[in-house]
């Protein structure tokens, strides 16, 4: 396949870009790049904003200047979404109204392409309407099913942005934590940091990391096991199945955090997949007005605690 190579461009950020990540910003400057590029460019200092490096989180805001450096560029077309993704999707949507879309993810979809992925949810969507200017306002782990937001114009995004910056955005998730709370509300403010190990990053609790809060409710026992609801107060990655963990009960059929032992424990229950579902986001519309959007939990999540009941 033939590559050529990008101009290294400065690029003011305009209004409708104001708060986005920069990572989700590149990607709309460098169409057709991997993601592992754009994080490799942005980890080497290639990329500055106002002449200064910068994090693949970093949010940005109208006016900075964005150095985007030179970058191997697909001089094909993405790859092409299967129609009946299409079609799941199409049948996904929970809520579209004036430029804001939540999409119902299936579990073990990537939210983007990238790491041998040719497509992901967001390009799916934007085979679905090609005369959207189609974002991420946020990400799910590919593992993780449920709401997931999108904007489908510089205006909606920008005002999602903001909502984000504002902390204005409540998103909350079920899930099933192998072992039992103390409590039946714990309040995990625990920062977050990142390593790795063995070639693969992790995340971890860790004095130097970022703050992370996550409030825990629990809603039945099930045996050892506690079937809560998690509440993101921020929105640092993994960051559920790390404050889990933390309180010695990661998430069922987690790969990462979770013992090797449980992990098989599980798979030989029948679960194939991780028990973390968005089950509900509230953000506020165009008008003004607070939108609440829910998601049944999964029939395969719904089946397992019934197996467990």
């Amino acid at each position: 396949m033939n590559k050529v190579k990008s101009a290294v461009n400065h690029v003011e950020v305009s209004g409708d870009r104001d708060g986005q990540r920069l990572d989700n910003f590149l990607s709309t400057q460098l169409k057709g790049v991997p993601r592992s590029v754009i994080y490799r460019v942005i980890r080497k200092g290639q990329v500055r904003v106002n002449g200064g490096r910068a994090k693949p989180a970093t949010r940005l805001q109208a006016g900075d200047i964005v150095r985007v450096p030179p970058a191997s560029v697909r001089d094909s077309k993405p790859g092409e979404v299967p129609p009946a993704v299409l079609e799941l999707l199409n049948q996904s949507i929970c809520y579209e109204d004036k430029g804001v879309m939540v999409i119902d993810k299936p579990a073990g979809m990537a939210v983007h392409g990238g790491s041998g992925l040719s497509w992901g949810v967001v390009d799916a969507i934007r085979a679905m309407r090609p005369k959207a200017s189609v974002d991420l306002v946020h990400r799910l782990d590919r593992e993780t099913s449920g709401c997931l937001l999108l904007a489908l114009d510089g205006d909606a995004l920008r005002a999602l942005n903001t909502q984000i910056k504002n902390e204005q955005i409540e998103k909350r998730y079920l899930c099933l934590l192998d072992g039992k709370l103390k409590q039946d509300r714990e309040e995990v403010n625990a920062p977050i940091g990142k390593f790795e190990r063995s070639g693969q990053r992790f995340m971890r609790v860790d004095a130097e990391g970022k703050p992370a809060h996550t409030t825990f409710r629990l809603l039945q026992n099930y045996g050892e096991c506690s079937f809560a609801e998690a509440q993101l107060h921020t929105g640092r990655t993994h960051q559920i199945r790390v404050h889990a963990a933390h309180l010695g009960a990661p998430l069922v059929g987690d790969s990462r955090y979770a013992a090797p032992e449980r992990q098989k424990f599980w798979k030989a229950a029948g679960l194939k997949r991780m028990f973390l579902h968005a089950h509900q986001l509230k953000f506020y519309t165009r008008d003004g007005q607070q939108q609440l959007v829910s998601s049944q939990l999964p029939a395969a999540l719904r089946e397992l605690l019934e197996k467990i009941t």
